[in-house]
């Protein structure tokens, strides 16, 4: 009995013995690391040395910005061990490698967190924007005009007849406005100016307003080359409330959002955009 207690204490020892004698890294010095670090990575089986190269990269420049630690490359033990701190004293290869693993565990988390928040302030961006825009499609522009007629001086006048309808719940004082004259046989416009109207008393809601405003017949509307029957488009590009104060202006998304929320939207299991605007 005492013969078999005594080979299972030394049976005992030599596991705690074997347990103990992975080498480890050594940063108290240059030279100790530059030691160290090698014996380390000569005492894993193959398989394992490129797991360890890379582990010791990604803990060795976790805290430095600007480096991929998604994409380490290899570095010489020199330059492991110039980069070499306290996270990586006393750590077996083993070690290393379950650090590194928690590490990028912990970076792709961090990761995930941003993009979430990404998604969620350009989806809210998106949301406003639409929301808005469909706002501003319930003042109708319902007809445009444009065309010359004699002043008192008798040089001719540019005109721009409007009529537009307020469907919105608010009283509206201003209008920023962009009109384009065109005609069929030329494929650039004569006149592709925005320009602003402040309406006197405003425009209630349901209410329909027509006016005849002469815009500067020293500019692109006083064009003395432009037909007779070329046409006007108009289309609303803002409005500004009773206290003059703009409504419904959130901007749109730019191109670079739209396609990084679309990948976002991808990556994270969400509707994609059906349309750009």
């Amino acid at each position: 009995m005492g013969c078999l207690l005594r080979l299972s204490a030394l049976f005992l020892s030599v596991i705690m013995i074997t347990g103990c004698s992975d080498p480890k890294i050594d940063t108290s010095s240059m030279p100790a690391s530059v030691v160290s670090v090698e014996k380390v990575r000569d005492s894993l089986p193959v398989y394992k040395r490129d797991e360890f190269d890379q582990g010791l990269i990604i803990i060795a420049t976790a805290t430095f910005s600007g480096v991929d630690i998604l994409n380490p490359h290899r570095m010489n033990a020199a330059e492991i061990a110039e980069l070499g701190n306290a996270k990586m004293h006393g750590l077996t290869g083993d070690q290393v490698i379950e650090r590194a693993d928690e590490i990028l565990r912990e970076r792709r988390a961090r990761e995930r967190e941003q993009a979430i928040r990404t998604l969620t302030r350009l989806e809210d961006k998106h949301a406003k924007a639409q929301h808005d825009k469909q706002q501003l499609a319930r003042f109708t522009i319902d007809n445009a005009r444009f065309y010359r007629e004699s002043s008192p001086y008798g040089t001719p006048e540019p005109v721009i007849d409007l009529e537009v309808t307020n469907g919105t719940d608010e009283a509206i004082s201003e209008l920023f406005l962009r009109g384009v004259v065109t005609t069929p046989e030329r494929s650039v416009p004569w006149v592709d100016d925005s320009f602003y109207y402040v309406v006197a008393g405003g425009i209630e809601p349901g209410e329909t307003r027509q006016w005849s405003l002469a815009p500067n017949r020293f500019g692109p509307w006083g064009d003395e080359l432009i037909p007779n029957d070329a046409e006007l488009t108009v289309t609303l590009e803002g409005l500004r409330g009773a206290d003059n104060n703009a409504l419904w202006d959130a901007p749109a998304l730019t191109d670079i959002e739209i396609e990084r929320l679309e990948r976002l939207r991808v990556e994270y299991d969400a509707p994609t955009l059906s349309h750009r605007d």
